[in-house]
């Protein structure tokens, strides 16, 4: 009840038919609560491990499909009696006809007979096809819908969360939630209305047989409750492995060139038939269950059959039971045994959608969400940065950044040095909002920037990174990143302002050429030209450079300088660099240790400051290029 109060508190308005699809689902969950309970026993499953309100929240999903949902509940509903009426009709012609010898009654049931099977067909098959469209469609929307927050998340969920495991999340459980729907509560509701029609009838047929039948049902109920636990144990340790797998790949077909490099691909693939054996044994595991079980009921199956051959050949002689009834009997047993096997499979594979559920339903409940509660959407920025007393830590109170003050003025350049760790690429984070700061604020053009709508406020910057990554697609798909307002033409026209025009135009295909996967096919200083064209296409007013030149040949660089000369001219750039070479000419240089500004100023008053930090740098690599000459 606590579940439906929730659900009616919640509830939005979306036209007339919503308030009747709520009350549908209403209903649909009392019916569920009134049938699984009492037959949770008899399908081997303990109903209180199920999450009643984990599962509304998934049958919630529905919601845009509620008159699929509703066709299949409807047709769930007719399955029961167009299940049971072809074998009564089996009694009925038996007892009345055959042995009355009553041919065009009999002939004239044989064609009703007919008609029932054909009905029942069409109705299996449209109830079939119905459930796993809407499952089909419901995770269609899922995947949409996870994705989506997923690329809303700050970037600390993607530093502790393996890439593998977020995979897993969108494909592999998202996939099972569709179980639930074409697997699940509703072909579990039409087996429960079978079960129940078909005792009924057999009742009906003839009560003394039916309680010879089920005398079978305890030794169906211990074989069930077995296969019921041992499955569910099986199934989450298959989840378990499945993650564990895809992580593992996803690693080490990542880093295949380390693995490559120190020659350990040895070491690798031991790591890997470990994995694989554990995935292979769980769901060896789980067949030998099944293996066991169906054969087991099956003999339970065959004892109640015999059982019942028994007792109604002896009734037959004594007139309490009638031919039709001992004939049609065996009909209802296949009936009843059926749907009670596959019912405790079927158990399991509901519980199995609600883990994987509940693991997504995990990732979008997520709140560590990027706030983008800013309203100013400026089509261009003057360009100013201001840091006032910033502190910035990625896990609790361990700053990274501590106290941190200083300006970028408009037009003007500020190249960031320090030793790794100083703090030269967290700035780069929190100035983008890739993280958010605990103190202090940073201003631009004298804003906070919380108060920049979010995609509005990055679309006016832009950042080459030391690693650049290359998507699969041409090379224009990737330095438009497929964005309809960015034409062919102002691409060209971008390349040849920074240099790359003519090695982009010595490729297969030019600008159409295919890219692999992280660039692949293309070298260090090619890949870095292309990310150099992808920021001046977006013509942004702030632009950050990370360490773009650290990995570039000496004969390369000069190209790369260039490409950086014409980036920076007339807006605001923040650089960081390990070779003080590209950096000489910035407006001012920042030196950083530790998270605290050691020092600030031009090239020439950073040089003038005796024991001074950037001093040191410089002479350092200064001559350390004079030895190499």
């Amino acid at each position: 009840m606590t579940f439906l109060i929730r659900m009616e508190n919640n509830e939005c308005s979306h036209g007339l038919f919503l308030p009747f699809f709520n009350y549908f689902l209403y209903y649909t969950f009392f019916l569920i609560l009134c049938i699984i309970k009492p037959f949770a026993i008899l399908a081997s499953i303990n109903s209180n491990k199920i999450d009643f309100l984990l599962l509304g929240r998934v049958l919630r999903l529905a919601s845009p499909y509620k008159g699929l949902f509703i066709a299949s509940a409807i047709l769930a509903v007719i399955i029961a009696p167009l299940a049971t009426a072809p074998p009564y009709l089996v009694k009925i012609m038996v007892d009345d006809y055959i042995f009355n010898y009553d041919l065009q009654g009999l002939s004239r049931m044989a064609v009703f007979y007919g008609v029932l099977l054909v009905a029942q067909v069409v109705v299996q098959y449209f109830f079939i096809y119905s459930t796993n469209l809407l499952g089909q469609s419901v995770i269609r929307d899922l995947r949409v819908r996870v994705f989506k927050h997923l690329i809303n998340l700050k970037l600390t969920f993607f530093d502790r969360t393996p890439i593998g495991t977020s995979i897993t999340r969108t494909i592999n459980d998202i996939e099972a939630i569709n179980t639930v729907f074409s697997q699940g509560i509703i072909t579990i509701i039409a087996d429960l209305l079978t079960i129940v029609a078909v005792i009924f009838v057999m009742f009906f047929t003839s009560w003394k047989l039916t309680l010879i039948c089920l005398t079978t049902m305890p030794f169906l109920i211990i074989a069930g409750y077995i296969f019921k636990e041992k499955v569910k144990a099986a199934y989450q340790k298959v989840r378990t492995q499945i993650s564990r797998m895809n992580a593992f790949l996803q690693e080490r077909i990542t880093g295949m060139r380390i693995v490559q490099i120190f020659n350990a691909e040895k070491q690798e693939m031991e790591k890997f038939k470990k994995i694989n054996r554990e995935y292979t044994q769980a769901n060896l595991d789980s067949i030998l269950y099944y293996a066991v079980f169906f054969p087991v009921v099956d003999i339970i199956a065959a004892l109640a059959l015999g059982l019942m051959v028994w007792w109604g050949a002896r009734g037959v002689i004594s007139d309490d039971v009638t031919i039709g009834a001992l004939v049609v009997f065996p009909i209802y047993l296949n009936m009843l045994f059926r749907p009670v096997r596959m019912l405790a499979d079927k158990f399991n594979t509901l519980q199995m959608g609600l883990v994987a559920a509940e693991r997504v339903f995990n990732v979008m409940d997520r709140k560590d969400l990027i706030k983008n509660e800013g309203s100013l959407k400026p089509k261009k920025l003057e360009g100013k940065i201001s840091f006032e007393n910033v502190w910035f830590a990625y896990k609790a109170k361990d700053y990274v950044l501590k106290d941190l003050n200083f300006k970028v003025q408009p037009g003007e350049t500020l190249a960031i040095v320090g030793s790794t760790g100083s703090g030269k690429s967290t700035i780069i984070n929190i100035l983008n909002r890739f993280y958010d700061i605990q103190k202090g604020n940073i201003r631009i053009d004298g804003k906070n920037i919380q108060e920049y709508e979010l995609y509005a406020y990055r679309d006016r910057l832009a950042i080459v990174l030391q690693d650049v990554f290359l998507f699969s697609g041409t090379v224009l798909e990737n330095i438009t990143l497929r964005d309809p307002n960015i034409s062919r033409e102002q691409v060209i026209e971008s390349s040849k302002m920074i240099g790359a025009h003519e090695f982009i135009e010595k490729l297969p295909g030019a600008y159409d050429y295919q890219v692999m996967e992280r660039g692949a096919t293309l070298s260090l200083g090619q890949r870095q030209l292309i990310s150099f064209v992808r920021a001046l296409v977006f013509d942004p007013d702030i632009l950050i450079l990370d360490e773009a030149t650290s990995s570039i040949d000496p004969e390369t660089e000069s190209v790369i300088q260039f490409a950086i000369e014409t980036l920076i001219e007339k807006r605001t750039s923040i650089i960081i660099a390990h070779r003080l070479s590209t950096i000489r000419h910035a407006d001012n240089i920042m030196a950083l240790s530790k998270g605290e500004i050691l020092e600030f100023g031009s090239h020439e008053e950073l040089l003038k400051i005796e024991d001074g930090y950037y001093r040191h740098l410089y002479e350092m690599q200064f001559l350390e290029a004079a030895e190499e000459q």
